[in-house]
């Protein structure tokens, strides 16, 4: 690589100059539209945080549907942001997110650069920053942060920090409950001695916060809790079979206040119980954990992305913002032109059904309606099996005997996706 490619400043420099200054000229103002969060979240967690001016806090006063560390950053940059303003929350929001992306940048770079090579892990960091879906998500959720304490969790456990990867576990799923999933890899290839403590330090501290939140929280701290278990499916085969063709946004504002909101099955029943689907992925669970051979470090990242593969596969919903998550693991194990090319197809597909397809149903309520029928379910068969692909793929890199960490290596294993 040409020296000005190789030097991280560069493309640190680019990645978040482009950042500031898309903020700077979409900037989302009062009464004159969102700007660049369009189509996010920004709005529901400036309403939510905007209550804490009557003296209303989350779990205490009303349902939140994530866990506490979430909504302790939003209300703490809804304090700093002293103008109390949409615009005011929404730019220092998305420079936190911005900060949290830069980290997950140089994160990549550096699990790539010991998995394969530095030249590799450079490659993989210009691709992150060219790719549309780590911008798009910056400015529309907070999923910066779980992909940044997700991949911190799998670089402390590469580089044998496996206290510190459960400690990073352990907020990640204190944000969003899924970051866990590693357990599952550390129980694959650590012995039992050391899986069972990182499985303490990480469940317990996990733990730990869930029950304080509890502890403060009043009649809505465990609605607070099972309310994404609630759901009804959405965006996913499932939804196909159920016949909801929603998304899976929460009812309004006002329901927040309502616990039994939090439990109300927007949408129809599943048409396969939870339960028959749950022991289907579990089996499928063992029999990947059974058959896995290799043990080197990239095994390890395999094991972690089919695991989150597979979760998101069993979901009863489909969240566009899993992209964010999918698309390091999917450089990380294929750091060649197919991985950018699933990359951008999942990105293709996801955003041509939201918000492109979702854009078109205000006449609808928000629903899919019969005209748009088709497409959305060709939209969601065409990403379940590009994702069921992925899977398939990643098994067999995890079929395949152990190899060293040099870049004489990487075509022979990622071009045959």
């Amino acid at each position: 690589m040409p020296p000005l490619l190789r030097d991280s400043r560069v493309v640190l420099y680019l990645f978040v100059s482009f950042r500031l200054m898309a903020l700077l000229v979409y900037q989302p103002l009062n009464g004159l539209g969102p700007g660049i969060t369009a189509f996010g979240d920004y709005q529901h967690y400036y309403n939510l945080a905007s209550l804490s001016e009557q003296g209303q806090v989350p779990y205490r006063d009303y349902w939140y549907e994530f866990p506490p560390i979430f909504p302790i950053l939003s209300l703490a940059v809804y304090r700093v942001a002293n103008a109390r303003d949409f615009t005011a929350y929404t730019v220092l929001f998305g420079l936190l997110m911005i900060a949290f992306d830069t980290v997950n940048l140089l994160l990549l770079r550096a699990i790539a650069g010991r998995l394969y090579s530095p030249p590799v892990g450079a490659a993989l960091s210009w691709v992150y920053a060219a790719l549309a879906v780590p911008f798009v998500f910056t400015f529309w959720t907070f999923e910066p942060v779980v992909v940044c304490l997700l991949l911190l969790s799998v670089y402390w456990l590469l580089v044998g920090r496996d206290s510190r990867s459960a400690m990073a576990a352990a907020l990640g799923a204190l944000t969003k409950l899924f970051p866990l999933v590693i357990l599952g890899a550390v129980w694959r290839f650590r012995p039992p001695r050391e899986a069972i403590r990182y499985t303490l330090i990480a469940a317990g501290l996990t733990a730990l916060g869930l029950i304080g939140m509890l502890a403060v929280a009043g009649p809505f701290g465990l609605p607070s809790l099972l309310a994404q278990f609630n759901k009804a499916s959405y965006q996913s085969v499932w939804a196909l079979l159920d016949h909801n063709y929603k998304t899976g946004n929460f009812g309004p504002l006002a329901d927040h206040f309502d616990p039994a909101k939090a439990y109300a099955l927007l949408g129809n029943p599943p048409v396969i119980p939870a339960v028959l689907r749950g022991l289907v992925f579990a089996a499928l669970g063992l029999f990947i954990y059974a058959r896995t051979r290799r043990d080197d470090e990239r095994g390890i990242v395999a094991f972690i992305a089919i695991t989150v593969t597979v979760f998101f596969l069993w979901s009863q919903g489909w969240s566009p913002q899993w992209q964010m998550v999918l698309t390091p693991l999917i450089l990380l194990n294929f750091p060649t032109r197919d991985g950018v090319l699933i990359c951008l197809t999942l990105a293709l597909i996801s955003f041509a059904e939201y918000p492109l397809l979702f854009s078109r149903t205000a006449a609808t309520d928000g629903a899919i309606g019969p005209a748009q029928l088709p497409l959305f379910t060709a939209l969601v068969l065409a990403r379940t099996a590009l994702l069921a692909g992925f899977a398939v793929a990643l098994y067999r890199r995890l079929r395949m005997p152990s190899v060293t960490n040099t870049s004489a290596n990487v075509t022979s294993e990622s071009t045959s996706v």
